[in-house]
């Protein structure tokens, strides 16, 4: 649901009803990965996509049902062998899809309400809701922030520590609930947990989907080359948040950059020293000039980021390793450095050149080899450790 938050948040505001179709759980080679969505309101306007158009259709319409008869339901489907042309995924996966009613009446809409702000504003926020269990739980939510504030959940919701709203069975089920959705939060995962329904392994099972939304990952360009151009660009339509920074003003400008977050003028190393960066930040040094780069290199090649890429020729590369190896750098730190930055795809133009950096930045986010899919036997789709650029955090 929070991967749509932006629109499903106006239609909040405008007070329309709807209901929302969210992937749970994935199996085999599956087009969208949990906490994909679908949302279709009460005109029959539909956003948002939960396999690709393999089973869209189908979809719609248990939402238009959830609609009419407010009640929340889960519908697995998978391929058909009997008729490929059934409601099913012709990928050969299979998907579990939770469909839920949020219309004005519903207990849970306020809740739903703040999580849906809170993403479409960019905060980091989770939302747990039931995908199993007993029949008075579905449809309920949660709300964790890690600031801890709460929200108002209205009536029928005890605010806790860090969370809003409950599923209003068991205090302990809430209290542990809102602990596991915090983890998830942290990790900047989508995923489900099992729990038992007074918080513990006591009593009925369910199946919980946690939804976490956060703030998108950063991009930071050094060097503001034409290369950088391609590269900005690129990044932002991957879903970061790029920076481009140069110690040079009359390079590091708008008008160079017109699609850059931020830009910078402060020396790489300087910069890098003072600035946020967290597990999913990617740092891609296109300066290949040594004065910039042994600097920078030395502190990035230290720091807990998914990727450090540098710019050069082969020559360059193994003066620039010398030169890192004199000031304390040691074998293990090089070897996180992908350099020369990119995959060997025969890139020649700067947007060339900014595709080959960019499909490193992917394969090496989801455990990717690089090679051709063609005859290669690998699977499509990996599980891959780290997370995703945007909104939502696959189950990674």
């Amino acid at each position: 649901m929070l991967d749509i938050a932006e629109e499903l948040h106006r239609w909040v505001e405008q007070g329309r009803d709807f209901a929302v179709a969210t992937v749970v759980a994935v199996g085999g080679s599956a087009p969208r990965r949990p906490g994909a969505a679908l949302a279709v309101d009460t005109a029959g306007t539909a956003i948002g996509s939960v396999s690709g158009g393999c089973v869209e259709g189908a979809v719609y319409d248990l939402c238009q049902q959830a609609l009419q008869d407010g009640e929340t339901v889960l519908e697995r489907f998978g391929y058909s062998d009997e008729d490929a042309f059934a409601v099913g995924l012709t990928c050969g996966g299979i998907i579990d899809i939770l469909v839920t009613p949020v219309r004005a009446a519903d207990p849970a809409r306020p809740v739903i309400r703040a999580a849906l702000a809170a993403a479409a504003r960019g905060e980091a926020a989770a939302m747990a809701r039931v995908v199993s269990g007993p029949a008075e739980l579905m449809g309920r939510a949660l709300v964790v922030r890690p600031d801890g504030e709460s929200y108002d959940g209205g009536p029928g919701y005890e605010d806790g520590p860090g969370y809003d709203g409950g599923f209003g069975a068991h205090p302990e089920l809430d209290r542990t609930v809102a602990a596991e959705a915090g983890a998830f939060l942290d990790a900047g995962r989508t995923g489900t947990l099992e729990i038992g329904e007074q918080g513990s392994r006591c009593g009925a099972p369910l199946t919980v989907l946690v939804e976490a939304s956060v703030p998108p990952p950063r991009m930071i360009v050094f060097g503001a080359i034409d290369f950088a151009s391609a590269l900005v660009r690129i990044g932002k339509f991957l879903g970061y948040r790029v920076t481009v920074c140069d110690a040079r003003p009359v390079f590091a400008t708008e008008a160079r950059f017109p699609e850059a977050d931020e830009i910078v003028v402060e020396w790489p190393h300087k910069y890098l020293e003072r600035t946020d960066v967290d597990a999913r930040t990617v740092l891609c040094v296109l300066t290949h000039d040594a004065k910039f780069d042994v600097p920078l290199l030395q502190l990035a090649l230290r720091l807990p980021v998914a990727y450090v890429g540098a710019m050069g020729s082969r020559r360059t590369h193994l003066d620039r390793n010398e030169r890192l190896r004199e000031v304390g750098v040691t074998e293990m730190e090089l070897a996180r450095l992908r350099s020369p930055i990119g995959l060997d795809l025969g890139a020649r133009t700067p947007e060339e050149t900014a595709l080959s950096i960019a499909s490193e930045i992917v394969a090496n986010r989801r455990g990717g080899s690089g090679v051709s899919l063609t005859g290669a036997h690998t699977p499509i789709h990996h599980e891959a450790a780290s997370t995703p650029a945007g909104r939502i955090g696959s189950v990674a």
